[in-house]
């Protein structure tokens, strides 16, 4: 059991008391199976109830979730989940205003009724244009807090943005354009470091069959060669990747499928396609970034050259990239994930059967049966051997998808103008403390 302590007179931005009661409806709000939470899962498989409830098998007052008093409340779990608090720090677990989404449901987000808790309150929302917040007086350390506006502008051209932030049209930029990577390197206000997250290919695993079978998504892994693509295209010091799980503390990932060009050949060759003949031409589909395309181009060389096998590819903005893998026509698709806490256990959750991330569709009981009980098992070598031994079944043994690279975080800032931003292995930067200089 976990117990939580609210602070003392926090507040929602419209000055309603938080309290424990709300974090609680919060939470089975989120487990709810109609709310239909993409996240929900991460709670579902370490608090005792949770999941009967989220697959609709059990009331919500089954679920281990108990406010004790207005400040207090309890949380009961499967087993001993070593990552449960780093979890908890995820945006699923946040509270909710639900005085306000009781009211107006699925418009409290819009800023004429957002009421929220953190250090910035929604103040202006234009679709497809910017998102402006501005301070919340009711935060528990707005003392804290120095910045008295943000503009976020969701452009999705790198190139754009990264002329905005030369000519000082915006003080942050969260990527930067492939193309330019040579020219970005060298200036100054470029911040990169290692980030703990993977660059990979989803695949279907359910509507098409020539996917269907593992040596050809075997072959299709071992024919990509890594390091040359770090070396020659992405040139932004990735790493490059065979397994899901980077490194993490004392984690040893799978080795998983390396580039051999003869096996991948001989692999697809044992599955009736020698030199790709009789396979149909797959369809790779990425969310619209000049990276993306120029990383798609590079696999569908090497895809041809190494096992004359053919790819188109398909670029969509992000909205509607996201709904088309969650759809049978995807076969394969740019996809990555970046970890939400530092534990392997939130990259390998990706590929457990029927949750909410797994768009591949991909399915091994053997492998989720792993997964379920590394999740209840105290940290340690133990573990680590039941992780390694789940990710080797779905990597090497199944390629369930394919690791292309470990991300690094690329950014533009002036931190000779800045206070509060700093490199980290999350890429996350808090608003709270920054200023500028």
């Amino acid at each position: 059991m976990i117990t939580f302590t609210l602070r003392n007179g926090v507040q929602w931005s419209d000055g309603t008391p938080i309290t424990a009661q709300q974090v609680v409806e919060s939470w089975l709000h989120h487990l709810a199976p109609e709310t239909a939470s993409e996240y929900a899962y991460m709670m579902a498989e370490v608090v005792k109830g949770a999941a009967d409830y989220n697959e609709g098998h059990g009331p919500a007052s089954g679920v281990a979730i108990r406010a004790v008093n207005d400040r207090t409340f309890e949380v009961t779990m499967n087993g001993p989940t070593p990552y449960a608090l780093d979890m908890m720090a995820h945006y699923a677990f946040s509270p909710l205003p639900m005085h306000v989404i009781n009211r107006y449901g699925s418009n409290w987000t819009r800023v004429e009724n957002f009421v929220g808790n953190g250090p910035f309150i929604l103040s202006e929302y234009i679709p497809n244009n910017r998102i402006v917040v501005t301070p919340n007086d009711k935060y528990w350390n707005s003392a804290n807090v120095f910045l008295t506006k943000i503009t976020f502008l969701p452009i999705e051209d790198q190139n754009t943005s990264y002329n905005a932030f030369l000519n000082g049209e915006i003080d942050w930029d969260t990527g930067v354009p492939l193309a330019r990577i040579d020219e970005v390197k060298l200036h100054k206000d470029y911040q990169v470091a290692p980030q703990a997250g993977t660059y990979y290919i989803l695949i279907n695993h359910v509507d098409y069959a020539p996917l269907r079978d593992a040596r050809v998504r075997k072959a299709l892994a071992m024919a990509i060669n890594r390091q040359e693509l770090i070396d020659n295209v992405v040139k932004g010091g990735q790493l490059p990747a065979n397994s899901l799980v980077p490194s993490m503390g004392d984690y040893v990932a799978t080795p998983g499928n390396p580039y051999n060009v003869a096996e991948a050949q001989r692999l697809l060759a044992e599955a009736g396609y020698p030199g790709g003949a009789g396979l149909p031409t797959f369809e790779y589909v990425y969310n619209t970034l000049d990276s993306h395309r120029i990383i798609g181009e590079y696999i569908q060389q090497a895809l041809r050259n190494n096992l004359g096998v053919n790819i188109t590819l398909r670029n969509m903005e992000w909205a509607s990239y996201l709904d088309y893998r969650d759809t049978p026509s995807m076969q394969l698709a740019r996809a990555g994930w970046i970890a939400d806490y530092m534990d392997p256990q939130n990259l390998l959750d990706l590929l457990i059967s029927n949750t909410g991330n797994n768009d591949g569709r991909y399915s091994n009981a053997e492998y989720d049966r792993l997964i379920r009980q590394a999740t209840v098992m105290p940290a340690g070598a133990a573990r680590n051997a039941i992780m390694r031994q789940a990710e080797d079944i779905a990597i090497t043994q199944d390629q369930a998808l394919i690791p292309i690279y470990f991300y690094v975080s690329q950014s533009m800032i002036d931190l000779s103008k800045w206070d509060g931003w700093y490199p980290n292995v999350m890429d996350t930067h808090p608003y709270v403390g920054m200023k500028k200089k």
